[in-house]
């Protein structure tokens, strides 16, 4: 891992660039919004650190929250599901995620689709249960969280297949 912190350190400075500078101006029919900032934690190193992986991620959503001016609702999206990943690894991945051998660009595009499926599932209902935060609009946080999520599964699944590395 250590030979590969400017890869992580690039990945990191980008997707929050491209997030914050073109993505979050694009906001079609007010329920498409691709928020795929979030490439950082799927494609983190499966033995990182945990606790490293939480302050990352935290820092990854709170940067985000900072140039939107969100109030947290990003970071605690992030935190969270940093903290659910390795359930969701291994329930998509099984023994291969047991031993560790897991490599994103290495597995069939069924398992890489649920677990960007579930990932960014997960981190935009948190999202968009907090940004509307009352139940009485259940609707509207249900079809953002659907129609964003669709589109964010997208662009991520594209661009995990145009820019994936050639050596891993």
């Amino acid at each position: 891992m250590n030979n590969n912190i400017p890869l992580y350190i690039g990945r990191f400075i980008s997707l929050v660039f491209v997030q914050v500078f073109i993505l979050n101006h694009i906001n079609f029919w007010g329920y498409l919004n691709p928020y795929i900032y979030i490439i950082f934690i799927l494609l983190s190193p499966i033995n990182i650190n945990k606790s490293l992986f939480l302050v990352l991620s935290f820092i990854l959503g709170i940067t985000i929250d900072l140039f939107g001016d969100s109030g947290g609702v990003h970071a605690t999206a992030c935190i969270s599901i940093a903290y659910l990943r390795p359930v969701i690894l291994r329930s998509v991945f099984g023994l291969s995620y047991e031993f560790q051998t897991v490599k994103l660009s290495k597995v069939n595009f069924g398992q890489r689709l649920a677990y960007v499926t579930l990932m960014v599932f997960i981190h935009h209902i948190i999202l968009f249960t907090l940004e509307i935060f009352n139940f009485s609009h259940i609707l509207l946080i249900a079809k953002k969280t659907l129609f964003s999520s669709l589109f964010s599964i997208i662009v991520i699944m594209l661009v995990l297949v145009l820019f994936r590395r050639k050596d891993s």
